[in-house]
């Protein structure tokens, strides 16, 4: 990297993930230096306030940086605008929920390390959801993900969040070598690192009879992205993940991650798409209405594969949650149905704004409305010991607030009209009909649709206990003011959105 003016390039185009790295510092040593010996209390507000002015600030530079991207050689290396900035900015608004319902934790003394670890990780997801490099790529991911690891044990006395943090970093591991294995062959296929350009050279890779080690390596990568989205079959850690992590880890877990993850999917898919559309125009213009391209790149078997883990995702995430006791792994199991029908959206996708759109909708909409199930989960589980659905026994009595959020949070998860999730699967899989409206995708999106019905009865199971069965303790349960806040913002703008959807949707067609 030696031609002039790269390194200011960098500078401006990764100054929002500058802002994070900052702030991560500037609150290690105000907490260390400055606030060893205060209380407990203040030690956590003011490492989360610093971390939440750290967000605030990367959002200005997002927002008033002129993000033309970055490239070395003629190589794209981050991207710019649209849909990316979009992601970027659902991370932060993410980020700083996520930091607000710290502060009314008690998990963890190490206030300024847990704070710091969480914005070193989101910069990780910035970095990932503007990616247009395979090195780029892997360094965004293990930055995003080694965070995630040390969130999910942050809560030393817990027996079950370090077994958590030890599964999720092996299964990580182990992701992360069929990622590399992956792109080590799009690499020997392409020669180069560049997404563009390995999408371009496996055309003529395929086109040449190097097809069967393009599958291998889609497959591999597959393997190693649909960990990262807890997709079946690799969603084993999502569950024990879940149940294990302190509250607000999970919740960050949930939703940064995901709106990261299904970012870079996006971007695969949107540079793919618009290269097979391409291919197929110069053929069909060379051959005038002449027989079908018979190689067709890396979308077709990108394509088939995605829609084999999305109906794989939506069936297994949504029976399983039947069965659970635990509201955590509850959550867990409609995490993994939810990123089935996400991953139907990627399967189906055009070159036209309006399956990104509709992507990005529901990731976001769905990343705000689990950490305010999460947040709602945690109070209750303070209180009562325990997150079975037992510990929701007459919630309306002992606390109505909360269980009126809880009441928000999981129709809209259910995706019941008027909430904004009912909104966000009509966009997405009318995004899907609108691509093809061939009998697959049409069994699909019928599928998908049952089971949206089928999470409804587990979602009612929890709503049941705490609006229907009779407590068998009716002791109130106090949540803390900012946590309370927080769940009530995240109810009324699930709310919001539902009944106004044009006011998100007109913010993100505007990029």
């Amino acid at each position: 990297m030696n031609y002039p003016g790269f390194y200011p390039d960098l500078f401006r185009v990764t100054l929002p993930e500058t802002a994070l790295e900052v702030a991560a510092l500037l609150v290690l040593v105000i907490d260390l230096g400055f606030l060893r010996k205060a209380a407990l209390k203040v030690r956590v507000a003011v490492a989360a306030l610093i971390g939440i002015a750290g967000c605030g600030a990367a959002l200005w530079a997002l927002q008033c940086t002129a993000r033309s991207g970055l490239s070395f050689d003629g190589d794209v290396l981050l991207a710019q605008g649209g849909y990316t900035q979009v992601a970027q900015t659902g991370i932060l608004a993410l980020t700083i929920l996520t930091l607000l319902l710290f502060i009314g934790s008690a998990f963890t003394r190490h206030a300024g390390e847990y704070v710091s670890v969480v914005l070193m990780a989101a910069a990780g997801g910035l970095i990932v959801s503007s990616a247009q490099d395979l090195l780029v790529i892997f360094i965004g991911l293990e930055l995003l993900s080694l965070g995630l690891y040390i969130l999910t044990a942050f809560a030393k006395s817990s027996g079950k969040s370090a077994e958590a943090a030890m599964k999720y970093y092996l299964f990580g591991g182990m992701s992360a070598a069929f990622l590399l294995f992956g792109f080590s062959y799009l690499y020997g296929i392409s020669g180069s690192t560049n997404l563009n350009k390995i999408l371009l050279a496996s055309f003529y890779s395929s086109a040449s009879g190097g097809a069967p080690l393009l599958y291998v390596a889609l497959v591999l990568i597959a393997a190693g992205l649909g960990f990262k989205v807890a997709a079946v079959p690799f969603h084993l850690w999502a569950p024990d993940t879940y149940e294990g992590a302190p509250a607000p880890a999970a919740a960050f877990i949930a939703s940064v991650s995901k709106v990261a993850s299904f970012a870079l999917l996006i971007s695969i898919s949107t540079a793919a798409v618009h290269l097979f559309d391409g291919v197929h125009e110069l053929r069909f213009v060379a051959f005038t209405l002449g027989p079908p391209p018979k190689y067709l790149g890396l979308w077709i078997p990108w394509s088939l594969i995605l829609t084999v883990l999305s109906a794989a995702s939506m069936v297994v995430g949504n029976l399983a949650a039947l069965a659970q006791i635990s509201v955590r792994r509850l959550l867990a199991y409609s995490a993994i149905a939810h990123a089935g029908y996400i991953l139907l959206g990627l399967a189906f996708f055009s070159h036209s704004n309006a399956s990104a759109n509709a992507i990005l909708y529901y990731i976001l909409t769905y990343g705000l409305t689990t950490i305010g199930a999460f947040g709602v989960v945690d109070v209750v589980q303070r209180a009562t010991g325990s997150d079975r659905l037992d510990a929701f026994l007459g919630l309306h009595k002992r606390n109505p607030l909360l269980a009126a959020v809880l009441l928000v949070l999981f129709l809209s998860l259910a995706g019941i009209p008027p909430l904004v999730g009912f909104w966000a699967k009509f966009n997405l899989f009318a995004a899907v009909l609108g691509v093809s409206a061939g009998p697959v995708a049409f069994a699909l999106v019928a599928l998908a649709v049952a089971l949206s019905a089928v999470s409804l009865y587990y979602y009612l199971q929890v709503l049941k206990r705490a609006y229907v069965m009779p407590a068998v303790d009716e002791t109130p349960i106090k949540a803390h003011p900012v946590t309370m806040a927080v769940l009530l913002a995240i109810a009324a703008a699930v709310v919001v959105f539902g009944c106004f959807p044009a006011l998100l949707q007109n913010w993100i067609a505007g990029f």
